[in-house]
């Protein structure tokens, strides 16, 4: 592999650098470096960034390919600065056994765009009665550390208290989707005056609230680690601020567009903003922000839902939950926390790529960007402004809900183990 030098970088938010890529690993970090024969990119003070790592992606493959696969999927991750992803478990058939989990793995392996950790399911079919074959999932070529039955919540306080035991075993994590479904029965949006002045069937903060609360004791009583997916409210802050001074091994994430949209906007109608967990009221978003800021939520996370567009195309209680967000991730960070003055750039690196690496065990990413380590990296233009257009996005889909807004800072350049995926801007 050729040599790269980037020059002129300003590295995880501080002063120019140069960085020199040899072949998979980052040879040299200074001033005034040359190589004899190296492609030079003249970074002109761009921020370089570890790669980021996305703990919650839907990729849709096996099984409904038509939102996404593994290949489209990957090209959007590494689009966005991403050079890792973990799959959740929810396809079809679900990531429930060894053969799954192994099936998503090597198409990861083939994409060659970002690296591919698969998430098993928790339970058999994410029905919520069984524990899946965890150990053999742990035990494949896949090597699965994180479990989640996203999209459904494990409900049951037996069958979670055992998935937590199990998984401790061998450094595991349970990753919960918070949603009480007795509490959540015909919702439709957050609950609050908004869906009373709609009349849409209310989903409130309580049904996440309360199994959150229920799980950090459940991890608590084992002393296993417990991670809470896509955390929306207010309350739900207040609850892992609460377990984390506790000592309990609870780790958080919330989605970009948690951080910057609220519920004012079902207003529209449009089902583009329906999303599980809802979103949520402006008290709610700014909490999430500062709870980011503070370390209380650990990382960002995209909870990339790719839908086709007849599955988003129609009226509000027939429409599909989720919203595409891995080529708007880091823009929307930028716009929310570092345009705010809420985190700087080595912050930006902390929750989205350090955090997520270390939760998820991604073995070779989240590492500094210093001589001897794999040379996963992103370049970002933060100067850049522009318009969200979905038609040339590289994911499958096109469900965003930033469409015609203008949003911050650019992906120039991404660099999986020193090869480019990205250059300029543009799929390589």
């Amino acid at each position: 592999m050729s040599k790269i030098l980037i020059r002129g970088a300003k590295v995880l938010g501080g002063e120019p650098q140069d960085v020199l890529i040899d072949g998979e690993t980052i040879a040299e970090v200074g001033a005034g470096l040359s190589a004899e024969g190296a492609t030079v990119i003249e970074a002109d003070g761009q921020i370089l960034l570890p790669g980021l790592v996305d703990l919650h992606t839907h990729l849709r493959e096996p099984g409904r390919e038509d939102s996404e696969t593994v290949l489209t999927g990957t090209r959007a991750a590494a689009s966005g600065g991403y050079t890792s992803v973990f799959a959740m478990a929810n396809t079809h058939p679900v990531a429930d056994t060894a053969g799954v989990v192994e099936q998503v793995w090597r198409l990861g392996k083939e994409s060659g765009y970002c690296d591919v950790q698969p998430i098993g399911a928790v339970t058999v079919g994410l029905e919520g009665k069984k524990l899946a074959e965890l150990g053999a999932m742990h035990d494949s070529a896949a090597g699965v550390t994180v479990f989640s039955d996203d999209g459904k919540c494990v409900d049951d306080a037996v069958i979670m208290r055992r998935a937590l035991e199990y998984v401790k075993a061998f450094g595991g994590v349970v990753a919960q989707h918070a949603q009480e479904p007795r509490l959540t029965e015909g919702a439709q949006m957050n609950e609050g005056i908004v869906s009373a002045e709609l009349g849409l069937g209310g989903w409130p903060a309580v049904a996440e609230e309360s199994i959150i609360a229920r799980d950090v004791l459940l991890a608590e009583h084992v002393g296993s680690r417990v991670h809470i997916c896509h955390l929306s409210t207010a309350g739900s802050v207040e609850i892992v601020r609460w377990a984390k001074s506790r000592g309990i091994d609870v780790t958080a994430e919330v989605t970009p567009h948690h951080l910057l949209l609220t519920d004012e906007l079902v207003r529209s109608y449009n089902p583009v903003y329906k999303v599980n967990p809802p979103l949520r009221t402006e008290k709610d978003v700014l909490a999430l922000r500062e709870a980011l800021a503070d370390g209380t939520i650990d990382i960002v996370a995209t909870d990339h839902a790719p839908h086709p567009h007849e599955d988003k195309d129609c009226e509000w209680a027939a429409a599909a939950m989720g919203m595409v967000g891995l080529e708007t991730a880091l823009s929307v960070v930028q716009q929310t926390m570092v345009e705010t003055g809420l985190l700087d750039w080595s912050g930006v690196a902390d929750r989205m790529s350090f955090a997520p690496a270390r939760i998820g065990r991604a073995i070779g990413h989240g590492r500094p960007v210093s001589a001897g380590e794999p040379a996963n990296l992103t370049l970002v233009d933060p100067a850049y402004r522009g318009v969200v257009d979905p038609a040339n996005f590289a994911s499958r889909s096109r469900n965003t809900p930033y469409e015609g807004r203008e949003l911050p800072g650019r992906v120039t350049h991404t660099f999986l183990r020193g090869r480019a995926t990205v250059v300029d801007g543009k799929l390589a």
